[in-house]
């Protein structure tokens, strides 16, 4: 990582720290009433020592100066504990502010985008990404401050005492920054080289994780295990060089503390012995003098020593923040939401001239296609596996780029409010995605003034009822729609996309994996539906498309053949061929099961 570029991550980060100002300015203001009350710490403990050892005083007499240190001491240590709730709640409020500007860009960009990474991946980068930058926040940098004030008030208080040693402090304090700083550029490169070890670790392990039962099928278990045991070897190399930076610094920034500590005992030594004679104010360096200063010697050290320890959470924070700052600065302008408001009331006509659908990265993925989805109409398009159907998809909803023009309703789409567009769509897709949480908190999406009846509405004419009504409106779904049938969470979508109410249909496989009772069911329920409304259906079965008012064919990105089922079935063509595949097909499964 090159300077300017760690430079511009460093300064992202302190912007952050404006949202938690207040926690912040808290935190260092602790830290240096606890620096006051050192000193008077320290005064009083010079003293006792003194009375004790030269003046010979009775220890009884040194009662109040005890209790006084006793009182210094318990302050301190408040001072402490409400420095470290400040900076964690600091830390706390920016990453929440951070993980939502991530949420808030995953939806910008949507789901096309989304299922570009690993999920893996974008749970690194939300999850442990963003939880690294904790120390930053709550430790470095009220440290930093604190770091300058701290020995700053200390030279204050030792000059006026004892010069010599006031002038050891300044010469030998910046010698711990400057390691810092060495350390530091090593430290960033490899806590950089970190996170995206972790990042492939965790995209290989989720991946493999969701297709077990395929890689068992399909005997890959063992060659699955070396991959995984690659990534999991890297990903340890990166930590060690890590932990190595980490324990080195810590070693070195000790060994020059204990120096500079130790050259002002020396230089006490030898003046108490008559060797040294300067540094004083024309009165005898005292044995009062030389505990206070000596006692603080640890003191005026420990805010650089803790700034050298928590600087290695700088540069975690910099590793982190490279990729989050990466992700947060992606370009959404070709995705972004217009301003025109399409009216709820409004039938749905989509008109689409010389369009070219491209991915996020520019990638160009179908087109130039020209269509119209007429008012009120169902349309079908169909294509092998790869054609550029979901990417056509996307760009309907407003998730994927394009170019050309695409038109609802007269507005193009870049022009509209992709919220209000949404609105109008009922979506049914193949693998229907069920929530966490109860079955009527799954249709709803979590509405809460939607009347019962429309609720009971929606499940009779999508067929869930005699299902729904067994297990009751509360009963748990787990995730993945665990506790029903494909079949069942299917209807349960369809039920959910009749609440939705839209005008502008979208169907994509909605039939996928469905057995015979299930697939006539949801057909039937989705035909009652779409009546009297625009209606756009993918599917690789072509059978039941013979009362579609219009079929578009879709191969490589491009649109080869339009027509109806009868004009499309009788001409020679992929849609053709495509329906004697789909013929054949039914024709094995039937003596397959006559078998």
């Amino acid at each position: 990582m090159d300077k300017t570029k760690r430079r511009s991550l460093t300064s992202w980060l302190k912007q952050q720290s404006k949202l938690a100002k207040r926690w912040l300015m808290i935190a260092v203001g602790l830290g240096i009433v606890s620096s006051l009350f050192l000193l008077a710490q320290a005064a009083l403990l010079a003293t006792i020592l003194d009375h004790l050892i030269i003046k010979h005083a009775d220890k009884y007499e040194l009662i109040p100066y005890f209790i006084g240190l006793a009182a210094t001491i318990a302050v301190r240590a408040v001072c402490a504990w409400g420095k470290e709730i400040a900076g964690y709640r600091c830390g706390e409020q920016i990453r929440i502010y951070i993980r939502r500007q991530i949420l808030e860009k995953l939806r910008e960009l949507g789901p096309a985008y989304i299922k570009g990474k690993p999920a893996g991946s974008w749970a690194t980068l939300l999850l442990e990404q963003v939880e690294e930058m904790q120390d930053f926040f709550a430790r470095y940098l009220p440290q930093m401050s604190l770091s300058v004030m701290i020995p700053f008030i200390i030279l204050v208080v030792v000059f006026p005492v004892n010069w010599a040693a006031g002038l050891i402090f300044l010469i030998t304090a910046p010698l711990v920054p400057l390691f810092m700083a060495l350390v530091g550029m090593k430290a960033a490169e490899a806590n950089r080289k970190n996170f995206k070890a972790l990042q492939r670790l965790s995209g290989h392990f989720y991946d493999r994780l969701q297709a077990m039962t395929t890689i068992r099928l399909f005997d890959r278990t063992d060659a699955e295990t070396e991959v995984m045991k690659g990534a999991s070897e890297v990903f340890r190399t990166r930590t060690m060089d890590v932990l190595k930076i980490a324990f080195l610094s810590s070693a070195v920034l000790e060994f020059f503390t204990s120096i500079s500590i130790a050259i002002t005992a020396v230089y006490f030594g030898f003046s108490y012995i008559g060797e040294l004679n300067f540094g004083h104010y024309g009165v005898a360096v005292s044995l009062l003098t030389g505990l206070f200063v000596l006692i603080l010697a640890p003191e005026f050290y420990q805010p650089l020593r803790d700034l050298g320890t928590f600087y290695h959470a700088k540069q975690q924070a910099i590793g982190a923040a490279e990729s989050i700052v990466e992700f947060l600065e992606t370009d959404v302008s070709k995705v972004q939401s217009g301003s025109h408001d399409l009216s709820s009331d409004t039938s749905i006509t989509i008109e689409a001239k010389n369009l070219e659908v491209r991915s996020p990265d520019g990638t160009h993925l179908v087109g130039p296609i020209s269509f119209n989805l007429a008012n009120n109409k169902t349309t079908a398009l169909v294509g092998p596996s790869g054609a550029g159907k979901t990417s056509l998809i996307n760009a309907l909803l407003g998730f994927m780029p394009y170019q050309g023009s695409l038109k609802i309703n007269g507005v193009e789409l870049r022009d509209t409010n992709h919220d209000t567009w949404r609105k109008q769509v009922s979506w049914v897709g193949q693998n229907p995605l069920l929530l966490h949480g109860t079955i009527k908190e799954n249709i709803t999406l979590g509405k809460h003034d939607i009347a019962n009846s429309t609720i009971d509405k929606a499940l009779e004419d999508s067929f869930a009822k005699e299902f729904v009504a067994k297990h009751g409106l509360d009963y748990q779904i787990s995730d993945r729609s665990g506790g029903l049938s494909v079949g069942q969470a299917q209807r349960l979508a369809l039920a959910r996309a009749m609440l939705q109410n839209g005008h502008f249909w979208l169907l994509d496989e909605p039939t996928a994996s469905l057995d015979a009772r299930s697939e006539r069911l949801v057909v039937e329920g989705l035909n009652k539906q779409i009546q009297g409304k625009t209606a756009l259906m993918v599917t690789h079965q072509l059978a039941p498309l013979k009362d579609v008012e219009q079929i578009l064919v879709l191969q490589d990105g491009k649109l080869v053949q339009t027509g109806n089922y009868d004009s499309l079935s009788s001409q020679d063509g992929l849609f053709s061929d495509m329906l004697k595949s789909n013929l054949q097909q039914e024709q094995a499964n039937k003596g397959n099961l006559d078998a």
